[in-house]
C-alpha cells in the first residue's frame, strides 16, 4: 500500500522534475545523453512501485538496434520497457497530444520521441518519414501498434498499419515484445499500482524485414498479430502471479 501512495504521490513531481532536467541537455549531446532522464525517470519509478518484471530476451542483443514492437496495456509499460531495454536506445512513437503537454511535451521532442498526428493523414505519413529518418540514425523505436492502452486481458486489440510501415521502411530487425500482466499492476483509469503480479515479458524471435515489401504491409500485421497474440495467451496461461 505504501509503494502504491508513493507511486501515485511522486508521479507527476518526478515527470515534471525529469523533464526539467532533460531542457539543460545541449542539442549536439549524444543519443544516449539524450535519453538518460527518460530512463532515469523510469527506473525510479520502477523502483518506487516495486513492480517485478521476469524479462526473456533471449536473441536479443543488448545493444542492439531493432524495431521493438509490443503490445500495451498500462502507464507502466513504458518505464518496464525504457528499464529492460536500457542499453538499447529506444524511442517511443506516440500520440501527437501528448507532445502538446506542457513541459512533459517539450520534454519528449527534445529528447527524440517520434510523434505521430492520427488525425491527419498527411501529418500521419510525414511523421512516419521523419521516424524512418531517426531510425536509420540509430534510433531503436518502440512502437504500440494497437494505438492506445488495451482495456481488454482476454487478447490484443487489432494492430493498426503505421507501425507496420515504419518498421519495412527502415530495414532494420524486428523484435516482436509480448508483456502480460501490467494491466492488472496499474490498468487505465485506476489509481494504485497493484505489485503483488509479476510482469511476465517475452521477445518473439527477431524479423528480418526482408521477408516483406511495402505492398505486404497488411500480411505483415497479421502474421505479427498472430504470433504476439498466441505468446500473450501462453504467457497468460502460466498465471497471474509470481
Amino acid at each position: 500500500m505504501l509503494r502504491a501512495i508513493l507511486f501515485f504521490t511522486l508521479l507527476i513531481p518526478l515527470t515534471i522534475y525529469y523533464s526539467w532536467r532533460q531542457k539543460f541537455i545541449s542539442k549536439n549531446a549524444t543519443m544516449e545523453e539524450l535519453n538518460m532522464p527518460g530512463k532515469l525517470w523510469a527506473r525510479t519509478l520502477l523502483r518506487i512501485a516495486g513492480v517485478k518484471v521476469e524479462a526473456d530476451l533471449e536473441g536479443v542483443d543488448p545493444n542492439g538496434h531493432y524495431v521493438f514492437i509490443s503490445n500495451h496495456q498500462s502507464l507502466v509499460d513504458i518505464p518496464i520497457l525504457f528499464n529492460i531495454l536500457w542499453d538499447n536506445n529506444i524511442r517511443f512513437v506516440a500520440k501527437h497530444s501528448l507532445f502538446e503537454i506542457p513541459v512533459y511535451g517539450k520534454a519528449l521532442g527534445d529528447a527524440g520521441h517520434i510523434s505521430v498526428n492520427r488525425s491527419d493523414r498527411r501529418a500521419a505519413m510525414k511523421s512516419l518519414n521523419e521516424g524512418v529518418e531517426l531510425i536509420k540514425r540509430g534510433v531503436s523505436p518502440v512502437i504500440f501498434p494497437e494505438g492506445t492502452r488495451n482495456r481488454n486481458l482476454e487478447q490484443l486489440m487489432d494492430f493498426k498499419t503505421g507501425g507496420m510501415i515504419m518498421a519495412l521502411k527502415s530495414g532494420v530487425p524486428v523484435v516482436p515484445i509480448v508483456m502480460a500482466n501490467t494491466g492488472r499492476v496499474l490498468p487505465p483509469g485506476r489509481k494504485w499500482v497493484n505489485n503483488k503480479y509479476t510482469v511476465k515479458l517475452k521477445a518473439l524471435p527477431v524479423i528480418d524485414p526482408s521477408r516483406y515489401d511495402i505492398k505486404e504491409r497488411d500480411k505483415f500485421k497479421d502474421d505479427l498479430y498472430e504470433m504476439m497474440n498466441r505468446t500473450y495467451q501462453e504467457l497468460m496461461a502460466e498465471g497471474s502471479h509470481a
